[in-house]
């Protein structure tokens, strides 16, 4: 190489390895081409390697390309020499860096625009209402995760691409996943993150119970796609001498409300999505419910969205009607959206265990419905559990994914709001032919597809036929499962059945359960 000319001594520095950002000192701030830029403000990675005890930036004599040592003043202008073009190496690099970082933002910001336009959320009508928006107010940002021990053992960090606020009327929506000591958990991650349209509106929160470690691992391994979050008491529950084999109720019902007043409350979302490890979501999960958050925050009468058809066996559900969409007096569950301000209700009377069918008691319910699929978007694959398998093998098993996507967010669902629905719900049901049980098994003088009536008088009638039929003969505080105003809404052989109470139906009887 050729040998530098002197340039003027460099300004003197302390001893050590440059200052507190860990840059050499004679470089924290280079011209780079008639721009002072602070050199701590840019990304120059780590300082060059120097000497033990010396300067980093600095060459040990004989390394790197300086010609041999000079006597007297010759060698330190060869030190001066060598510093100024370190200098300007450094500042050719930034140079190269800022660039290369230029074209990746504008490319992130290329791409983001493009998927804004294919999901084309939040410009959806509901007919007569308007739209709702949900734009995230300062006090509704997430704020910083609780970094207390063993309540945050990963915290989402945003990417790039993530970094950007959300448009006002693109509602924030996340994914709370319930953990216990599944591994399979991963089965349920994936198809989350397959089919999540958006990590930015849609985060998910993994919160896990039970402390068990291999677990954790699984869900660690996700990185920065998912937020995990530990429940920390993993103590016994004292319980009545008769509850004790129900213990794993109560710690469920335990991480539920520890769960969701993180997300609602450190975390501070306006919403959320439940679902639990052992369930796999449909590849139009995200759309069904980014449609019907507005629908639930518009109707007073409506308390949660499910994914869940707990008649959903494939014969028992219309195929050529994934998009149809039902009211439900029963709390279906499994994969349910709830908001902020009905978990400031149920939260302070939050039940010990069995949350679920506590839900489904009319003290908490208030006469009030869901929304669930005719086709379900998450099915169960877990047999192992607190309930011991003891509906898996006879009903869940069977229950039919939705496979094909529906872009919900396109069509009108004003007919779900009460107003709508109930007058035309029940001249459908009422203005059905009105058959025999026996005439549906046999089937053979029935003309058409229905819709056909089977009525029932008594909670031992229902049970009989529902048995007969196919579904689910439950009664959980005298409402059966899927069912509206009494109704059940199936196919049979084809057909569309309601088994319904007589017309005039006023209320559930609680005795029935």
């Amino acid at each position: 190489r050729q040998q530098l000319p002197p340039g003027p001594a460099p300004p003197p520095v302390p001893s050590g390895h440059g200052s507190q950002k860990g840059l050499p000192d004679p470089v924290r701030r280079v011209p780079v081409r008639g721009l002072e830029r602070p050199a701590a403000a840019l990304p120059l990675g780590p300082a060059p390697p120097g000497p033990p005890g010396g300067r980093g930036g600095r060459r040990a004599r004989g390394e790197g390309g300086v010609g041999p040592r000079q006597g007297g003043g010759g060698g330190a202008a060869a030190a001066q020499a060598n510093l100024a073009g370190e200098v300007i190496r450094l500042a050719e690099e930034v140079e190269v860096q800022l660039e290369t970082q230029k074209k990746l933002l504008k490319q992130i910001e290329d791409h983001r625009a493009a998927w804004a336009r294919q999901r084309d959320v939040g410009k959806r009508q509901t007919g007569h209402r308007e739209e709702v928006q949900d734009p995230r107010e300062p006090s509704e940002a997430p704020q910083e995760r609780q970094e207390e021990r063993g309540q945050t053992q990963k915290v989402g960090v945003a990417t790039p691409a993530e970094a950007t606020p959300p448009r006002p009327n693109e509602p924030i929506i996340p994914i709370l996943v319930i953990a216990c000591d599944r591994v399979t958990v991963k089965r349920s991650l994936d198809r989350l993150i397959q089919y999540r349209p958006s990590a930015e509106l849609h985060p998910i929160v993994v919160s896990q119970d039970c402390g068990h470690a291999e677990t954790a691992r699984v869900i660690g391994s996700y990185g920065d796609q998912v937020t995990h979050i530990s429940q920390p008491d993993l103590s016994d529950i004292r319980v009545r001498p008769e509850h004790r084999k129900f213990q794993g109720y109560y710690k469920i019902s335990r991480h539920y409300r520890w769960a969701l007043n993180q997300v609602f409350g450190a975390m501070g979302h306006s919403s959320v999505v439940i679902v639990e490890d052992d369930l796999e979501v449909a590849p139009d999960f995200f759309e069904y419910f980014r449609a019907l958050y507005p629908v639930l925050r518009a109707d007073p009468s409506l308390w949660c969205v499910s994914a869940w058809n707990d008649n959903g066996r494939d014969a028992l559900v219309d195929p050529a009607k994934p998009g149809l969409l039902h009211r439900t007096d029963f709390f279906p569950g499994l994969g349910w959206m709830l908001l902020r301000d009905m978990w400031a209700e149920l939260e302070p009377k939050w039940p010990p265990a069995f949350w679920d069918d506590w839900m489904r008691q009319p003290e908490q319910r208030r006469g009030r419905s869901c929304v669930r699929p005719e086709v379900s978007r998450t099915i169960t694959f877990g047999r192992k559990g607190v309930s011991l398998g003891q509906f898996f093998d006879q009903y869940l098993r069977y229950i039919k994914l939705n496979a094909e996507f529906v872009p919900f967010t396109k069509h009108d669902l004003s007919y779900l709001l009460k107003e709508k629905y109930d007058d035309a719900f029940v001249k459908e049901v009422y203005g059905a032919t009105p058959v025999r049980i026996e005439d549906l098994q046999q089937g053979g003088g029935l003309r058409g597809p229905g819709p056909y009536r089977v009525q029932y008088s008594s909670r031992d009638s229902f049970k009989v036929f529902a048995r007969n039929l196919g579904v689910m003969d439950d009664l959980k505080s005298g409402v059966p499962r899927t069912g509206y105003r009494g109704v059940v809404s199936f196919l049979h052989r084809g057909r569309r059945v309601f088994l319904a109470p007589p017309e005039g139906w006023t209320q559930y009887d609680v005795s029935w359960s």
